[in-house]
Protein backbone atom coordinates (compact mmCIF):
# COMPACT_ATOMS: atom_id res chain seq x y z
CA UNK A 1 0.00 0.00 0.00
CA UNK A 2 1.20 3.06 -1.12
CA UNK A 3 1.87 6.22 1.31
CA UNK A 4 -0.92 8.26 -0.36
CA UNK A 5 -3.70 5.78 0.15
CA UNK A 6 -2.51 4.84 3.64
CA UNK A 7 -5.38 6.37 6.40
CA UNK A 8 -4.44 9.85 8.36
CA UNK A 9 -4.25 8.94 12.05
CA UNK A 10 -6.07 11.57 14.40
CA UNK A 11 -4.97 12.85 17.24
CA UNK A 12 -6.13 11.59 21.27
CA UNK A 13 -9.16 13.70 22.15
CA UNK A 14 -9.00 14.57 26.39
CA UNK A 15 -12.53 15.50 27.41
CA UNK A 16 -12.49 16.53 31.51
CA UNK A 17 -15.37 15.99 34.01
CA UNK A 18 -15.71 18.39 36.61
CA UNK A 19 -16.65 16.37 39.64
CA UNK A 20 -19.42 16.33 41.44
CA UNK A 21 -20.62 19.05 43.43
CA UNK A 22 -20.69 18.08 47.09
CA UNK A 23 -23.27 20.02 49.42
CA UNK A 24 -21.61 22.31 52.17
CA UNK A 25 -21.63 20.83 55.06
CA UNK A 26 -22.98 23.11 58.49
CA UNK A 27 -21.26 22.33 61.65
CA UNK A 28 -23.19 22.53 63.81
CA UNK A 29 -20.43 23.99 66.29
CA UNK A 30 -20.88 26.88 63.24
CA UNK A 31 -24.48 26.83 63.62
CA UNK A 32 -24.62 27.32 67.06
CA UNK A 33 -21.58 30.11 66.66
CA UNK A 34 -23.09 31.97 64.19
CA UNK A 35 -26.89 31.89 66.54
CA UNK A 36 -24.53 33.47 69.54
CA UNK A 37 -23.45 36.41 67.08
CA UNK A 38 -26.72 36.84 66.43
CA UNK A 39 -28.14 37.36 69.48
CA UNK A 40 -24.99 39.06 70.23
CA UNK A 41 -25.43 41.95 67.63
CA UNK A 42 -29.23 42.04 68.53
CA UNK A 43 -28.70 42.50 72.40
CA UNK A 44 -26.05 45.04 71.05
CA UNK A 45 -28.53 47.11 69.25
CA UNK A 46 -31.02 46.77 71.94
CA UNK A 47 -28.45 47.97 74.63
CA UNK A 48 -27.59 50.87 71.88
CA UNK A 49 -30.90 51.80 71.69
CA UNK A 50 -31.68 51.63 74.83
CA UNK A 51 -28.58 54.18 76.12
CA UNK A 52 -29.69 56.58 73.50
CA UNK A 53 -33.22 56.73 75.10
CA UNK A 54 -31.69 56.80 78.52
CA UNK A 55 -29.33 59.78 77.61
CA UNK A 56 -32.17 61.72 75.98
CA UNK A 57 -34.39 61.08 79.18
CA UNK A 58 -31.76 62.36 81.01
CA UNK A 59 -31.11 65.23 78.77
CA UNK A 60 -34.54 66.23 79.19
CA UNK A 61 -34.29 65.65 82.72
CA UNK A 62 -31.50 68.08 83.18
CA UNK A 63 -33.19 70.55 81.12
CA UNK A 64 -36.41 70.52 83.25
CA UNK A 65 -33.70 70.65 86.49
CA UNK A 66 -31.87 73.70 85.10
CA UNK A 67 -34.79 75.21 84.43
CA UNK A 68 -36.30 74.66 87.90
CA UNK A 69 -32.79 76.09 89.29
CA UNK A 70 -33.17 78.82 87.32
CA UNK A 71 -37.07 79.34 88.44
CA UNK A 72 -35.72 78.75 92.39
CA UNK A 73 -33.34 81.55 91.95
CA UNK A 74 -35.65 83.63 89.98
CA UNK A 75 -37.73 83.26 93.30
CA UNK A 76 -35.07 83.53 95.27
CA UNK A 77 -34.16 86.85 94.23
CA UNK A 78 -37.77 88.21 94.20
CA UNK A 79 -37.88 87.44 97.55
CA UNK A 80 -34.70 88.63 98.76
CA UNK A 81 -36.08 91.73 97.03
CA UNK A 82 -38.89 92.29 98.72
CA UNK A 83 -37.37 91.80 102.11
CA UNK A 84 -35.06 94.22 101.33
CA UNK A 85 -37.56 96.77 99.90
CA UNK A 86 -39.58 95.76 103.03
CA UNK A 87 -36.64 96.25 105.65
CA UNK A 88 -35.92 99.82 103.82
CA UNK A 89 -39.40 100.49 104.13
CA UNK A 90 -39.70 99.67 108.17
CA UNK A 91 -35.82 101.91 108.43
CA UNK A 92 -35.69 105.20 109.86
CA UNK A 93 -35.28 108.30 107.51
CA UNK A 94 -33.86 111.02 108.81
CA UNK A 95 -34.80 114.15 106.31
CA UNK A 96 -33.53 117.79 106.99
CA UNK A 97 -36.47 120.57 106.78
CA UNK A 98 -36.26 124.59 107.64
CA UNK A 99 -38.78 126.32 109.39
CA UNK A 100 -38.45 130.43 110.64
CA UNK A 101 -38.00 130.56 113.97
CA UNK A 102 -41.23 132.22 116.21
CA UNK A 103 -39.47 133.27 118.40
CA UNK A 104 -36.75 135.47 116.49
CA UNK A 105 -37.32 138.00 113.07
CA UNK A 106 -35.09 136.93 110.78
CA UNK A 107 -34.19 133.49 112.26
CA UNK A 108 -34.17 129.98 111.14
CA UNK A 109 -33.42 126.64 112.21
CA UNK A 110 -32.46 123.73 110.45
CA UNK A 111 -34.20 120.55 111.99
CA UNK A 112 -33.62 116.60 111.18
CA UNK A 113 -36.88 115.06 111.51
CA UNK A 114 -37.32 110.95 111.79
CA UNK A 115 -39.70 109.97 108.78
CA UNK A 116 -39.27 106.48 108.87
CA UNK A 117 -41.31 103.39 110.69
CA UNK A 118 -38.86 102.55 113.33
CA UNK A 119 -36.52 104.71 115.84
CA UNK A 120 -33.32 106.23 114.75
CA UNK A 121 -29.97 107.13 116.49
CA UNK A 122 -28.25 110.16 115.26
CA UNK A 123 -24.67 109.64 115.99
CA UNK A 124 -22.65 112.17 114.58
CA UNK A 125 -23.09 114.89 112.64
CA UNK A 126 -20.82 117.58 109.88
CA UNK A 127 -21.79 121.80 108.72
CA UNK A 128 -19.73 123.72 106.72
CA UNK A 129 -20.55 127.44 105.51
CA UNK A 130 -19.47 128.64 101.92
CA UNK A 131 -19.92 132.11 100.40
CA UNK A 132 -20.43 131.68 96.71
CA UNK A 133 -21.44 134.18 93.81
CA UNK A 134 -24.00 130.90 92.71
CA UNK A 135 -24.10 127.24 93.61
CA UNK A 136 -22.58 126.25 90.60
CA UNK A 137 -19.13 127.50 92.10
CA UNK A 138 -19.56 125.24 95.30
CA UNK A 139 -17.22 122.32 95.06
CA UNK A 140 -19.02 119.22 93.04
CA UNK A 141 -19.01 116.97 96.29
CA UNK A 142 -19.09 118.50 100.10
CA UNK A 143 -15.98 119.21 101.57
CA UNK A 144 -16.04 119.85 105.44
CA UNK A 145 -12.84 121.30 107.20
CA UNK A 146 -13.10 118.25 110.03
CA UNK A 147 -12.65 115.06 107.57
CA UNK A 148 -14.68 112.93 110.17
CA UNK A 149 -17.90 113.98 111.76
CA UNK A 150 -18.74 115.55 115.11
CA UNK A 151 -19.41 112.76 117.29
CA UNK A 152 -22.49 113.50 119.43
CA UNK A 153 -24.33 112.13 122.48
CA UNK A 154 -26.24 109.51 120.73
CA UNK A 155 -29.94 110.99 119.97
CA UNK A 156 -32.46 108.85 119.48
CA UNK A 157 -35.79 109.97 117.46
CA UNK A 158 -38.85 108.04 116.79
CA UNK A 159 -41.46 107.72 113.82
CA UNK A 160 -42.19 111.89 113.93
CA UNK A 161 -39.52 113.01 116.30
CA UNK A 162 -37.31 115.98 115.46
CA UNK A 163 -34.10 117.58 116.52
CA UNK A 164 -32.70 121.05 116.11
CA UNK A 165 -29.19 120.68 114.15
CA UNK A 166 -28.51 124.41 113.22
CA UNK A 167 -29.85 128.31 114.27
CA UNK A 168 -28.82 130.54 112.15
CA UNK A 169 -29.88 134.08 112.00
CA UNK A 170 -29.41 138.01 110.14
CA UNK A 171 -26.53 138.82 112.42
CA UNK A 172 -24.85 135.78 112.02
CA UNK A 173 -23.89 136.95 108.17
CA UNK A 174 -21.30 139.60 109.75
CA UNK A 175 -19.43 136.82 111.69
CA UNK A 176 -18.93 135.13 108.02
CA UNK A 177 -17.31 138.23 105.98
CA UNK A 178 -14.68 138.88 106.25
CA UNK A 179 -14.74 142.64 105.13
CA UNK A 180 -17.54 145.23 104.90
CA UNK A 181 -17.11 145.15 100.99
CA UNK A 182 -18.01 141.38 100.95
CA UNK A 183 -21.10 141.52 103.32
CA UNK A 184 -22.50 144.17 100.75
CA UNK A 185 -22.39 141.96 97.81
CA UNK A 186 -23.96 139.14 99.91
CA UNK A 187 -26.64 142.08 100.43
CA UNK A 188 -26.79 142.82 97.15
CA UNK A 189 -27.25 138.82 95.72
CA UNK A 190 -24.04 139.38 94.09
CA UNK A 191 -22.51 136.47 96.15
CA UNK A 192 -24.46 133.82 98.58
CA UNK A 193 -24.39 131.92 101.19
CA UNK A 194 -24.47 128.22 101.87
CA UNK A 195 -24.95 125.96 104.68
CA UNK A 196 -24.33 122.18 104.13
CA UNK A 197 -23.96 119.12 105.96
CA UNK A 198 -24.61 115.74 107.03
CA UNK A 199 -26.26 113.66 109.96
CA UNK A 200 -24.86 110.14 109.96
CA UNK A 201 -27.38 107.55 111.94
CA UNK A 202 -28.14 104.20 112.76
CA UNK A 203 -31.45 101.96 113.07
CA UNK A 204 -31.77 101.72 116.83
CA UNK A 205 -32.94 97.92 116.25
CA UNK A 206 -30.30 96.95 114.03
CA UNK A 207 -26.85 95.07 114.80
CA UNK A 208 -24.46 97.07 116.00
CA UNK A 209 -22.51 96.32 113.02
CA UNK A 210 -24.94 97.38 110.89
CA UNK A 211 -23.89 100.12 108.17
CA UNK A 212 -24.72 103.66 109.40
CA UNK A 213 -26.92 105.87 106.91
CA UNK A 214 -26.07 109.12 105.72
CA UNK A 215 -28.37 112.30 104.71
CA UNK A 216 -26.80 115.06 103.27
CA UNK A 217 -28.64 118.85 103.21
CA UNK A 218 -27.83 122.31 101.74
CA UNK A 219 -29.62 125.60 102.16
CA UNK A 220 -29.41 128.88 100.80
CA UNK A 221 -29.78 131.50 103.05
CA UNK A 222 -31.01 134.42 101.13
CA UNK A 223 -30.02 138.19 102.88
CA UNK A 224 -31.91 141.25 102.08
CA UNK A 225 -31.76 144.73 103.19
CA UNK A 226 -34.79 144.35 105.78
CA UNK A 227 -35.92 140.47 105.69
CA UNK A 228 -34.32 137.15 104.96
CA UNK A 229 -35.03 133.92 104.26
CA UNK A 230 -33.56 130.55 103.85
CA UNK A 231 -34.39 127.50 101.39
CA UNK A 232 -33.46 124.26 100.38
CA UNK A 233 -30.82 124.48 97.26
CA UNK A 234 -27.76 123.41 96.11
CA UNK A 235 -26.64 120.39 93.56
CA UNK A 236 -28.14 117.30 93.83
CA UNK A 237 -24.92 115.82 95.29
CA UNK A 238 -25.67 117.80 98.31
CA UNK A 239 -29.34 116.44 98.67
CA UNK A 240 -28.10 112.29 99.00
CA UNK A 241 -29.48 109.94 101.29
CA UNK A 242 -28.15 106.36 102.03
Amino acid sequence: MSEESAPVSQPPRVTVVNPPVTPLSWPLHDKILWGAYLVLAIVGYVGVMLAISLLKKIERQTGYAEVAADAAAASAQAALANAQAFIQSERPWILITVESSRSMENSFTIMATNRGRTPGTIIATSEETSIVIDDKYLPSAPVYKDEKPTPLAPIILLPGEFTVLKHFCRDDVKGLCDSEERFKRIETWKEKVFLYGKVVYRDLIAPADHQAHETNWCCWYIHGRQNSGMVMAGPLEYHTHT
